[in-house]
């Protein structure tokens, strides 16, 4: 199993680059164009890549009891060890425009809420950056943050954009280790170390939603250790890098509001709250723009932390199923508008409704509802 899924990540990784943007120049000589001159025959490719990943994924956690902590580590340190160099902008093009926000700030010297990196006519960055044309998305304590990065880059885009990817995946490991205190079980921490949409979304894309969601669990974490005025600094981080976990707030407080009264705290309770939280602004966002795929960053750490409501972990696992699946339409048809919509929510929300359909059958739950 171990070989077999090594090898399937090193396939990742080479499949990661047929997606090479022509206007990439450090990497143009491993530009091929095949993944937007063969359409059906990439769209198919990630297809298997998908099938083939969820099924290692569930043998790992079928067989997760056999394994020690030195296995975990080794089986999480290997998976980041090969697709930390996978090529970042294989689904997205998010870390493109981290970059191009980070220099606006610390090498133009201009204000990223207010000017555009396309204003900046003759950057090269501009040849593969796809949302150039925007102010800054996200928050001031995400902007910080990025000078690391930006910095440790050394003015060489090729090597700045790596520096964001092992960026991102130190707070991936952050998360993990965090889950791993909490929880004190492999299984918790492989539901969400090993979860395909996760080492995509993070691991490959590497989206910032991982460092939001580390500052969120480690507010918890020190909160259940009654550190209170470090709990609530580090979810102001959180809320400052993204805004989502401003959802979280409410239960916070009224988890604080138990603390500072000594009364008993039932952390199921307050991680399930949690997750509902973060659910709703999940499916709110679809009323916004669209839902992507590593949006399910949001919801997922705290779906792990409930294992005992079984159904929320089956919607979870059926959601960062069926998200993968979102890119399936525009691979194929080239076009985000005719019927890719369409075909895009129909994957995401057929294998959650699917799992409440058998679920609520198998346990026969109509029983307990009829008159």
């Amino acid at each position: 199993m171990n070989l077999i899924y090594g090898l399937f990540l090193l396939s990742l990784f080479f499949f990661s680059y047929l997606f090479i943007d022509q206007n990439f120049f450090y990497l143009k000589s491993f530009y091929s164009g095949l993944a937007f001159t063969n359409r059906d025959q990439v769209s198919i490719l990630h297809t298997v890549f998908v099938l083939i990943f969820f099924l290692i994924y569930s043998q790992i956690l079928k067989n997760i009891r056999m394994f020690n902590i030195p296995k975990v580590k080794l089986l999480i340190g290997g998976t980041v060890g090969i697709l930390i160099f996978s090529y970042p902008a294989f689904l997205s093009f998010d870390i493109f425009n981290y970059i191009a926000t980070a220099k606006t700030l610390f090498f133009y010297g201009e204000n990223p809420y207010i000017v555009m990196p396309i204003e900046f006519t003759g950057d090269s960055l501009l040849l593969f950056t796809h949302a150039a044309n925007k102010i800054a998305l996200y928050g001031p304590v995400w902007l910080g943050l990025t000078a690391i990065p930006f910095f440790l880059g050394f003015g060489n885009i090729l090597l700045t954009v790596f520096s964001f990817k092992v960026f991102i995946a130190l707070f991936y490991l952050g998360t993990v280790y965090i889950l791993w205190k909490m929880t004190k079980n492999l299984y918790s921490v492989s539901l969400f170390a090993l979860n395909p949409l996760v080492l995509i979304e993070i691991l490959m894309s590497s989206h910032n939603d991982i460092v939001m969601m580390f500052f969120a669990l480690f507010s918890f974490f020190l909160l259940s250790k009654k550190k209170l005025v470090l709990a609530f600094f580090f979810l102001l981080f959180s809320i400052l890098i993204k805004y989502a976990t401003l959802f979280l707030l409410p239960v916070f407080l009224y988890t604080a509001v138990k603390v500072i009264k000594k009364e008993k705290i039932n952390w199921q309770k307050i991680f399930f709250l949690s997750f509902l939280s973060m659910f709703v602004i999940f499916l709110l966002s679809h009323f916004r723009e669209e839902i992507y795929p590593w949006y399910a960053i949001w919801f997922l750490p705290f779906a792990v932390l409930i294992l005992k409501r079984k159904i929320i972990l089956y919607i979870s696992l059926a959601f960062s199923f069926g998200l993968l699946f979102r890119y399936v339409p525009f691979m194929f048809y080239g076009t985000h508008f005719g019927i890719t919509p369409i075909i895009k929510n129909l994957v995401t929300f057929a294998p959650p409704f699917l799992v409440l359909f058998y679920y609520f059958f198998k346990n026969k739950l109509w029983l307990k509802i009829s008159p």
